[in-house]
């Protein structure tokens, strides 16, 4: 089957095979590899080195004839004192190969093909900001090529002082020795010469082509590193690297091979726009489609914008970034009180608030809870949306004792201690605990009630990066745990406020854009003080309307959580055909 044929027989696993990041970015296609379209780009590659790329033509010159030529034109430059001498190396046994070569081709090492040269050890202190520019590790591009993005340079007299082969010329290609990026290889696509850092390598190939050398070794650059090396330590030496062995064609099957390459790489760069621009819109349509269910004036309307939605809900929802947009709209919907029809019957929040402003003033006046500084009430612009019937804005204080918790680093000496577990925030994610790692602290034994963390308490965090500010979940267990200083405990006073109707809310966009507002900027870290914390707006229902939208949002994330189980699993099976359709061309 040729490799065209193989591409369009099999599309729909190319374009479909999509793999998520497991830290996914802001954007939406940012979130997704194209895993399908990555590995027809690996398969391409590795048909190319295989000889199963073009068919062999009988007539070609076989590499042996060519291997010969360069042997005799590198005896001649050595000779002529234009390269160094090398050590011969020992044959290449059969346990070496790592596969078997088409008629006509030949194994070599790189000592055979090519002259290798290491870089020279340019001092820091001779860097200056124009002259000449030093190709570093860190100066080659992932994509293949030198960046004069960060590059340092030296004074100009230097390439004339230093050796010719210091010189990077354009077209020349290098290599890295040294790190985590060990044997990533670059070419030289500009028009200027530059100077070889140490270690940096060069290969300069002899009547053999260097994008065929580059193809073999960027794509098997981790077998060859384990052969050469024997184990996968970051380091390459010159002697390692002309140990490498490759496998050489004809002459002109090397330019078949190159020219078919860039056609095919071609079409996966059109495939991989298209799959792209073709997930860009999707999701623009998803989230358009979502925002008419938003802007749905009551819950008949939003009934009937649904129907609208769940008719194509096959076609709507089939990436993990469509599923989080539907979750954040029903969340959206929920704390704006569309989620469920609004019960005349039901007692209004007023009266709820009223019971909780008796019950909290009883707590100050028993000693129970401080007194705080009255905030100012929230004003109409501080208002996120409108409220329906019966419902309520209230201060996150109106309704929530706010505690602090541990600070470490204090003085405790000359008192009885006590080692208790306690929660970071690490631990307190959105919407829910991760308890994998728990860590203990020392506090004085007559802390332990104070900073005691009950079932039923609201944990929100002071902030880290932009995601982590304001972070609420609630406390579901029964066992002790305390809290530290970076996360404040919330508790309900009453009881009146379902706990996970509060998680909801200060979960939502609209308590989370609060945050953002009105948090620090200190060292590209964001925080909220005690203070930004009472004055946060809360949108309170009903009791009766509370416990209804959250049914209702239990049964809608289940779905959402069933509809990515599905796709994870349908990814699944897209990946292992990628897979096993590159294994089967290859073998």
């Amino acid at each position: 089957m040729s490799v065209e044929k193989l591409i369009v027989d099999h599309m729909e696993t190319w374009t479909s095979a999509l793999q998520t990041r497991s830290t996914a970015g802001r954007g939406s296609s940012g979130k997704i590899d194209l895993y399908g379209i990555k590995k027809l780009r690996e398969l391409i590659l590795e048909l190319a080195v295989r000889g199963k790329l073009v068919p062999q033509d009988p007539n070609d010159e076989p590499a042996s004839e060519l291997l010969k030529r360069i042997a005799a034109e590198k005896a001649e430059l050595v000779k002529q004192g234009k390269i160094k001498k090398q050590k011969p190396l020992p044959e290449i046994s059969e346990e070496e190969k790592p596969f078997e070569l088409p008629e006509g081709w030949e194994w070599a090492r790189i000592n055979d093909i090519a002259s290798f040269t290491n870089g020279y050890a340019f001092k820091s202190s001779e860097f200056q900001n124009s002259g000449v520019g030093i190709v570093k590790i860190g100066d080659i591009d992932s994509s293949g090529f030198i960046s004069t993005a960060g590059m340092s340079y030296v004074s100009e007299k230097k390439i004339n002082v230093l050796p010719e082969e210091m010189r990077v010329n354009p077209g020349d290609m290098v290599i890295a020795m040294s790190g985590a990026t060990t044997g990533k290889l670059g070419f030289n696509k500009t028009k200027s010469t530059f100077l070889l850092n140490q270690r940096v390598g060069k290969i300069v190939t002899y009547s053999v082509d260097k994008e065929f050398i580059y193809h073999y070794l960027s794509t098997r650059i981790e077998e060859n590193l384990s052969i050469s090396l024997g184990s996968a330590i970051p380091n390459i030496s010159t002697a390692q690297i002309n140990n490498i062995i490759i496998p050489i064609p004809p002459s002109d099957e090397q330019v078949k091979i190159i020219a078919r390459v860039k056609l095919l790489i071609s079409l996966c760069d059109q495939l991989e726009q298209q799959s792209l621009t073709s997930l860009d819109a999707h999701q623009q349509l998803v989230e358009t489609l979502l925002g008419t269910l938003t802007d749905s004036q009551n819950a008949e309307e939003l009934a009937e914008n649904w129907a609208r939605i769940s008719e194509h809900f096959d076609t709507l929802f089939t990436t993990e970034a469509s599923v989080d947009a539907l979750k954040q709209t029903i969340l959206q919907l929920a704390v704006m009180g569309k989620l469920v029809p609004q019960d005349p019957n039901d007692e209004p929040a007023s009266e709820l608030l009223k019971r909780i402003a008796q019950e909290k003033a009883q707590l100050v006046k028993e000693g129970k809870i401080k007194k705080q500084k009255p905030l100012p009430p929230i004003s109409d612009e501080e208002k996120p949306f409108e409220l329906p019937e019966g419902w309520e804005w209230c201060l996150f204080e109106d309704i929530i004792d706010i505690q602090s918790g541990i600070t470490k680093g204090r003085n405790l000496s000359n008192r009885t201690l006590v080692k208790v577990p306690y929660l970071r925030v690490a631990n307190v994610q959105r919407g829910y605990l991760d308890l994998t790692e728990i860590k203990q602290i020392e506090i004085p034994i007559e802390e332990k009630e104070k900073y005691q963390v009950v079932k039923g308490d609201l944990l929100i965090t002071e902030g880290g990066d932009w995601d982590t500010v304001g972070r609420t979940t609630v406390w579901c267990h029964d066992w002790y745990i305390a809290n530290q200083n970076h996360v404040f405990k919330g508790r309900n006073i009453g009881q009146y406020v379902d706990p996970y109707w509060l998680e909801t809310y200060m979960n939502s966009p609209f308590s989370r854009q609060y945050f953002a507002n009105a948090s620090k900027q200190t060292t590209n870290l964001d925080s909220i003080n005690k203070t930004q914390l009472r004055g946060c707006p809360v949108a309170i229902p009903p009791s009766s309307e509370a416990k209804k939208i959250m049914s209702k949002l239990h049964i809608f994330y289940k779905l959402c959580e069933e509809l990515k189980n599905h796709i994870q699993s349908a990814q699944q099976t897209q990946l292992h055909l990628a897979d096993a359709l590159t294994d089967a061309a290859v073998n």
